[in-house]
């Protein structure tokens, strides 16, 4: 089945209203009509992200740990960060999240997956990008918030995976992010 793929549908929507407007995302309710129903779903309206996969020639790859309110952790990540700057492509969202969270650039940089994260609750997309040939970027970011405490560390990409499989580390963009990487290395 190598045509396998989600498909887009089309719908009727005959109602959509802002329920909430938020610093970052919105949340909308629609009422739209599928099949002969008409059905009424509410989701945060999301503007997508963009992340970055950095794997060095050691085959290590760079995560970044950073408090996380909603879940009360410190999660491992990799680099990300909302398309909130109106025309970026979403390549040069990662290379400048890259920069921002890790002060890398990179001199190879290409797609590798793009991810619904959570589609019954939310319409973001996270387009995650593999980087390599790595370099410092000659600039030190300030960091503020939860990004004030960022950890960086480079970690093997074996050791990662088996973070990821033993449920050590359970970020949904790391995860996928991880494991496509280790596999399209393994594939090169």
């Amino acid at each position: 089945m190598n045509d396998l793929r989600d498909e887009p549908v089309e719908v009727a929507v005959t109602e959509s209203d802002l329920v909430y407007e938020g610093r970052v995302w919105d949340v909308r309710s629609d009422t739209f009509v599928y099949g002969d129903d008409e059905i009424v779903r509410q989701y945060v309206d999301h503007p997508g992200a963009a992340a970055i996969v950095a794997i060095d020639d050691q085959q290590r790859v760079l995560l970044i740990q950073q408090y996380r309110h909603p879940i009360r952790h410190r999660d491992w990540e990799i680099p990300a960060g909302l398309l909130d700057v109106a025309g970026e492509p979403p390549i040069e969202a990662a290379r400048r999240e890259l920069a921002e969270e890790a002060d890398l650039d990179a001199d190879l940089i290409e797609p590798l997956l793009s991810v619904f994260t959570t589609p019954g609750g939310n319409d973001e997309v996270v387009h995650i990008f593999l980087a390599r040939v790595l370099r410092p970027s000659g600039a030190t970011f300030a960091r503020e918030a939860e990004e004030a405490d960022i950890r960086v560390e480079w970690v093997p990409l074996d050791d990662a995976v088996d973070a990821v499989m033993t449920g050590r580390m359970r970020n949904g963009i790391l995860v996928a992010g991880v494991l496509a990487a280790a596999e399209r290395l393994r594939r090169d």
